[in-house]
């Protein structure tokens, strides 16, 4: 018995692990993780309790099995976030860092926006929300690459 809870707990862990969205929320973390292991960056801009393209990316993109398999051997995920609830905000000291992102990447303010970038931070490609499967959506991601 005490085996087989064992076993359970330990698929349990990996299944977790395997999982998460290995999600970066600060630019110098994402630009060494991306040198260090020769990805792209992609810089996500969401709402994520008031948009509802950005709520739809999640879900249709972001969060399938199929994209995080992908984006865990090929990118570095950052995200941005800009929530207007008070119980969802985020500390002050990441409230500026996603500013000054904002005013770097996104000037106009678009929600959701993805911007995809080399290692020292180059905008190598921008899009959005779009209605296609996770594999359409890594194809328009990787065309960036040039």
């Amino acid at each position: 018995m005490k085996n087989i809870i064992i076993c359970l707990s330990l698929v349990l862990f990996v299944n977790l692990t395997v999982a998460a969205q290995d999600w970066q929320i600060d630019m110098t973390t994402a630009k060494e993780l991306a040198q260090d292991n020769n990805k792209l960056i992609i810089l996500v801009f969401q709402g994520s309790d008031w948009c509802a393209p950005c709520i739809k990316l999640d879900k249709e993109i972001w969060s399938t099995e199929e994209f995080k398999s992908y984006a865990a051997e090929h990118f570095v995920m950052l995200q941005a976030d800009f929530p207007k609830r008070k119980r969802n905000a985020l500390p002050q000291e990441q409230t500026i860092k996603n500013k000054k992102l904002a005013e770097q990447y996104n000037p106009k303010g678009y929600f959701p926006f993805v911007v995809v970038l080399n290692t020292s931070g180059k905008v190598l490609g921008q899009t959005s929300y779009k209605k296609l499967a996770p594999t359409k959506y890594i194809d328009l991601l990787e065309s960036f690459k040039g």
